[in-house]
């Protein structure tokens, strides 16, 4: 994501350094250390970061621990990973929201002095009742009009834990005929005896997220607080809240659309049950949208960074294509990744004039395009591993791979040509019998004759064994957010997107391919040394790119 791409923010901003709102540039990013992030996240670092990188300014990451239920260290250490991985880090500062613990409660009794807060009594069921709908005002509560005293000491109850959780809650007193529901006289506290996972059980109340978060935002000296587009409504109560503490240096909130892409689910709450119900095999499962699982995938924090980029950034809400994430991985592959050979489905064939017991070597290019990349030594012998879907007994026309009678080239080697095959009992071909031409060793044949096919394979002797794991999408609908109302994102869980080859055959130099390094299985696609999981390669992208093609 170059420093130079304008988006409207960045609009915004130039606007806000020409009129003399700001003389500097602070962003944050703020998640909450309950699960995982995901590509959606992604984006919202990228814009933060790269609004302070353009300008010269600030990025903190601020942890939003406001409420315990959910929050844990792993995630607190995930969330910094796959910053820095991304390329986001923090220059400045990491903090948490629970660090504002002592001045939000200091806050909250400020505004209850100003009368502009007050404890109430009302259960949710009934708040929800007393809020009013779109259509209709809501009801003043019962309790809104206690006196400042009482105010001030029932509150000091509640964070002494004089009252069990639900109780009562702290609310702001605005309007409860205000238009935007969010203006209701929302509750600012709440009382849960959870603890929290690093002030222990230090409180019993913690604020919410629309209070706490403005007050941390104007302590950090952040100066554009951007958010997703969900918060749009939100942003009044923002403003009601830094001006009504009184801040000398006031934020403010700008939103954008949310990443949205298809045949992927975003929901932290969902893809945390993906892994308790072991639908996948942790956060970090290659097919999960977060960021953990796409490193393990084998994608690259550029090709994350150019796939925010090209997405765009706007406040209109549209569904990007995963074909685009795709193609950014894989136009960084096309000249990064090493070629290799691997057999994913293997046949074998006997090339019975070829010596027994010899062995050569070819040299091969690890790239063909790059001549900087260098070569390795690809063992080559009588017997030699083809994938099965390379041969067939009675092909269609322009087949132009093995076939009884038929030539091909084995890639980089000899022409081949196939005078038998065996069958087993199930009479399905086990074994292909060939003849080789040493007169095309690197070359075609020096008789004229056209050789149309050309297959890779792996020498047996000197071939090793691997696994590979094929992932496609795991959904099969391709906006999950169109999902009808009777159903529910399981029904749409895609049951092939893991496929395991538990018999591949690998060349020789794989051996040594260290965990994460990514390769071109050549005629396959792109694929990466798994981490998790000892002498497996998974699969990060296919060589076709439909994406390139419809653009």
């Amino acid at each position: 994501m170059a420093e130079g791409n304008a988006n409207f923010i960045h609009d915004i901003i130039d606007r806000d350094l020409e009129n003399g709102f700001s003389d500097r540039i602070h962003t944050r990013f703020p998640p909450e250390p309950n699960g995982y992030l995901h590509i959606g996240s992604a984006k919202a670092i990228l814009i933060n970061y790269m609004a302070a990188q353009k300008y010269g300014g600030l990025f903190n990451l601020r942890y939003d621990d406001t409420n315990p239920a959910k929050e844990d260290d792993e995630y607190v250490k995930s969330i910094y990973e796959d910053i820095c991985w991304l390329g986001a880090e923090p220059n400045g500062g990491i903090f948490y929201g629970s660090d504002y613990f002592d001045q939000c409660y200091e806050y909250a009794v400020k505004l209850i002095k100003d009368g502009k807060a007050y404890v109430c009594d009302l259960n949710q069921e009934e708040m929800r009742a007393y809020r009013g709908t779109l259509t209709t005002p809501g009801k003043n509560s019962p309790y809104r009009d206690r006196s400042i005293e009482e105010n001030l000491e029932l509150f000091e109850r509640m964070k002494n834990g004089a009252f069990p959780d639900g109780f009562c809650t702290l609310r702001a007193k605005i309007d409860m005929a205000s238009p935007n529901m969010n203006m209701r006289d929302p509750a600012i506290y709440r009382i849960s005896r959870k603890e929290h996972h690093r002030q222990g059980n230090k409180w019993c109340i913690y604020p919410l997220y629309d209070f706490a978060h403005p007050i941390q935002d104007a302590i950090e000296g952040i100066t554009h607080s951007c958010c997703s587009l969900e918060f749009e409504n939100h942003r009044p109560l923002y403003d009601w809240v830094v001006n009504n503490i009184d801040f000398e240096k006031k934020p403010h909130q700008y939103e954008f659309a949310r990443l949205n892409m298809s045949y992927t689910v975003m929901s932290k709450r969902y893809l945390r049950q993906l892994v308790e119900t072991n639908i996948v095999d942790g956060w970090d499962d290659p097919r999960m949208p977060t960021l953990s699982g796409l490193r393990r995938r084998g994608y690259t924090p550029s090709s994350i960074r150019n796939f925010v980029t090209m997405a765009g950034i706007s406040k209109a809400y549209n569904l990007v294509d995963i074909g685009l994430l795709e193609h950014c991985i894989r136009d960084e592959l096309n000249t990064a990744a090493p070629r290799r050979i691997a057999v994913m489905d293997p046949l074998k064939v006997t090339i019975t004039n070829y010596p027994e017991g010899k062995v050569e070597y070819f040299t091969l290019p690890n790239h063909p395009n790059d001549e900087s990349m260098g070569s390795r030594e690809v063992p080559f012998s009588r017997e030699i591993y083809i994938e099965k879907t390379d041969f067939l007994e009675n092909p269609p026309s322009k087949f132009f791979r093995l076939k009884p009678g038929g030539e091909v080239r084995l890639m980089g080697s000899y022409v081949v040509k196939c005078e038998d095959f065996v069958k087993d009992e199930n009479g399905e071909v086990i074994e292909v019998k060939c003849t080789y031409d040493p007169e095309t060793k690197g070359q075609n044949p020096p008789d004229g004759r056209k050789i149309k096919g050309t297959i890779h394979w792996v020498s047996a002797a000197q071939a090793f064994d691997a696994t590979i794991h094929m992932y496609d999408k795991l959904f099969t609908i391709e906006n999950v957010n169109a999902i009808p109302e009777d159903k529910t994102y399981d029904d749409y869980l895609n049951p092939e997107s893991k496929k395991v080859y538990a018999n591949c055959k690998m060349e020789p130099s794989l051996k040594d391919a260290k965990p994460g390094e990514r390769f071109q299985f050549v005629r396959i696609g792109y694929f990466c040394k798994d981490t998790k999981y000892d002498n497996v390669f998974g699969s990060i992208v296919n060589l076709k790119d439909s994406y390139a093609k419809k653009k």
